[in-house]
């Protein structure tokens, strides 16, 4: 079945794109089937050995650019065919999209560091994490429902990870338990639910079930998720505030939201080593704090991938000042 997008999803992405040829691309390529990517888990194997066995299978690679754990697949497969390999029943690899990778690149969590992963499952920046910590630290690992979590834990288990800890709370009642018994986190990952306009090539049904109410319901719920976990933020902690989706109300709203009511934190800069392009500082009556354009926006057809937003904050001390931006 052919799903078509909504006039009123294509009128908000012709103001968020930079022309009608823009646009024209963007839609052209969402009808398209994403290339296939995998993540090499460090934990098990290194990237030069997960190379050579795959390659003795026929298996076209390219890598990402700094980062030889990431892994284009350039040959076409059978279907199914990356999740009946031994090496993936191994756990020696993850089947993960590129611009999934981004946000854990972005946090570059450490081996003596405490990390929390407030939306974890079904794993894939859990895993990601637990590797560029070697399997050390620790990571807080959170999910809400039960059917998520074996997910996580079963991923978890194939991975190999064992510095992870499981929770199952919503995140709002995670963050006021940790809060009691005066816990914080150097790292924090909020890689919120949202509409996923950014998974339409993946999920073409997205084009079914968008609604501007859809986008308004979301970017209130993650204004409330990220709030309770920058709460729980050290000083001199980071966190990433992400999403699969080019909303403005879901990605820059919620990051002003977040600079408005709390003066001790900033946007930080940070580079991706794929094509990004600036947080916007406006949106239809909205304007936006200029520091939004170190935001990250990332489109299906800049890089043959699929689209998310990544932002990364830190906290300094509380200097009871505002940003310089305002939302109206």
């Amino acid at each position: 079945m052919r799903y078509e997008p909504k006039p009123a999803f294509i009128e908000r992405m012709k103001l968020l794109l930079d022309d009608d040829e823009d646009l024209e691309k963007f839609l052209e390529v969402a009808k398209s089937k994403p290339q296939k990517s995998i993540r090499v888990n460090t934990l098990k194997i290194s990237p030069e050995k997960l190379k050579e066995k795959l390659k003795l299978k026929g298996w076209e690679l390219s890598e990402i650019k700094d980062h030889p754990e990431i892994l284009r697949i350039e040959s076409k497969l059978e279907p199914g065919e990356i999740g009946k390999t031994k090496e993936h029943l191994l756990g020696e690899y993850y089947s993960q999209e590129i611009t999934s990778m981004m946000p854990i690149i972005a946090l570059n969590p450490q081996p003596d560091e405490i990390l929390l992963d407030c939306c974890a499952a079904p794993g894939s920046k859990t895993t990601q994490a637990a590797a560029l910590m070697q399997n050390k630290g620790t990571i807080f690992a959170n999910d809400l429902t039960i059917s998520r979590i074996i997910i996580l834990a079963a991923n978890l288990e194939r991975q190999g990870v064992t510095n992870t800890i499981m929770t199952r709370h919503d995140a709002i009642a995670l963050s006021n338990k940790f809060k009691k018994v005066g816990l914080k986190f150097k790292k924090i990952l909020v890689d919120a639910p949202c509409s996923g306009e950014g998974n339409i090539r993946v999920s073409p049904r997205t084009y079914v079930e968008w609604s501007e109410n859809l986008v308004k319901a979301m970017g209130k719920r993650q204004k409330r998720i990220a709030s309770s976990m920058l709460e729980l933020l050290e000083e001199g902690g980071e966190m990433i505030y992400s999403t699969c989706t080019h909303a403005p109300e879901e990605n820059e709203e919620v990051v002003q939201h977040l600079l408005d009511n709390n003066s001790d934190i900033e946007i930080q800069e940070i580079t991706l080593p794929i094509k990004t392009r600036p947080g916007i500082t406006s949106w239809k009556d909205k304007t936006f704090s200029k520091e939004l354009t170190k935001c990250h926006r990332i489109y299906h057809h800049d890089n043959d991938m699929e689209g998310f937003f990544v932002c990364k904050l830190t906290k300094g001390k509380d200097t009871s000042k505002k940003t310089g931006g305002c939302l109206r």
